[in-house]
């Protein structure tokens, strides 16, 4: 039986493993391995980023770990002032050298959780929030990050997401965490397998790509759109 939401690691907990796990996160040609597709989404974000919004001023990474799609998003622009949010001291002091090297910009970084962090309201051109959303808890939690995340967007700002998500169905779920599985398997045994599962099962609560792509809608989001899925990872956009 997976946890209960109230059993779930706190975010000081997962602050912690982050902070020991910063190299594994570093790697901008693969991604973050355990993630199936990881150098296909880091590419397809930041080409979506550039084709919907050629001249951001401003641009936010949620949950920015070692600052791998925000790199690769300045791959695109070379005048764009960011700032990185993330629990995570050393994450956040790697991903500040590496993408201070990469823009000509304003580089700020917040050790803070993204839902209390002091952010403004219309400031944000582009949002990229990547592997970080599945640690959200409750529906109505998802719905006051999503409103957040809806109001700092700048009008005719775009917010980028990658993620695991779940399936509303149990067959379908059940078939494609098995799918899932069986990538980690391939990847690193049944050993590396168990391992991501268990700090699955310890850390995320995951949501339905519908569920999140409605949620989008309803806190204002005027076009929402699917850019990839795969069993139990999927990459989408919204357009405020």
């Amino acid at each position: 039986m997976p946890r209960a939401l109230q059993e779930k690691s706190t975010p000081e907990q997962i602050r912690a493993r982050f902070d020991v796990d910063v190299e594994r996160f570093s790697n901008l040609e693969t991604g973050q391995s355990a993630t199936v597709d990881a150098p296909l989404v880091l590419e397809l974000l930041a080409q979506t980023a550039l084709a919907i919004m050629p001249k951001p001023k401003r641009f936010l990474d949620v949950g920015c770990g070692a600052g791998n799609n925000t790199l690769k998003i300045l791959q695109g622009y070379s005048h764009i002032a960011c700032d990185l949010i993330d629990l995570s001291v050393p994450m956040l002091e790697w991903a500040r050298e590496r993408v201070s090297q990469a823009t000509d910009a304003g580089v700020r970084t917040f050790e803070e959780d993204f839902r209390t962090a002091p952010l403004e309201d219309n400031a944000y051109d582009l949002i990229v929030a990547a592997a970080v959303l599945h640690h959200l808890r409750d529906e109505a939690d998802w719905e006051a990050a999503f409103a957040k995340l809806y109001r700092i967007t700048a009008p005719g700002g775009a917010l980028l997401v990658s993620d695991l998500v779940t399936h509303a169905n149990p067959a379908v779920h059940a078939l494609m965490w098995a799918r899932y599985g069986q990538y980690l398997t391939n990847l690193g045994g049944e050993a590396y397998r168990e391992k991501v599962f268990d700090y699955i099962d310890l850390e995320d609560s995951p949501r339905p790509l519908g569920f999140q792509m409605e949620l989008l809608r309803r806190v204002g989001y005027r076009e929402v759109e699917v850019l990839h899925k795969n069993s139990v990872f999927a990459a989408f956009y919204a357009l405020k």
